[in-house]
């Protein structure tokens, strides 16, 4: 996942979230419902000698345990708490009744290591947006991962 800040492109005028010099929640209360999408993706990566012996190529990717565990599976588990709780991570973010939160795995082939991408899909009938909620859940579990292998190795990159 990768976030470019830019400055000098807008003013704190054009945000939505400042009111003068201070932040505030966007009031959504005029808006209809529609439903609303968002998909989030992150990678990460191993060492190809530490990739193997967690994830080896025989294997199903879900099948992947390390010393905690099974780290798919608890890696989902996590990003969906994650989404769930994203407007009580993110100040300024509106409370939403999500209706999907979808985690898919994906082995990468060596660029310059192998690894996992992560790609997270979350909808919802509402207000606004839901892409902080995909963001947020990507984020964890990209997280969780790193948490679940860190015991093997902390040469990892999460993109």
């Amino acid at each position: 996942m990768r976030a470019t800040l830019r400055r000098g492109l807008c003013t704190a005028s054009q945000l939505s979230h400042v009111d003068g010099a201070l932040p505030k929640m966007v009031d959504v209360g005029a808006k209809g419902e529609t439903r609303r999408s968002a998909i989030a993706e992150v990678a990460v990566r191993f060492p190809p000698d530490i990739y193997a012996g967690i994830f080896g190529e025989g294997q199903a990717l879900e099948a992947a345990a390390g010393p905690k565990g099974p780290i798919l599976a608890t890696s989902t588990i996590a990003a969906v708490q994650a989404a769930k709780k994203t407007s009580d991570l993110i100040p300024f973010c509106h409370p939403l009744p999500l209706e999907r939160c979808d985690v898919q795995y994906e082995r990468l082939s060596p660029d310059p290591n192998p690894g996992v991408r992560i790609q997270v899909t979350a909808a919802c009938s509402g207000k606004t947006g839901v892409e902080m909620e995909a963001l947020t859940a990507a984020s964890v579990a990209a997280l969780t991962i790193y948490d679940m292998c860190k015991a093997v190795t902390h040469d990892m990159h999460i993109t």
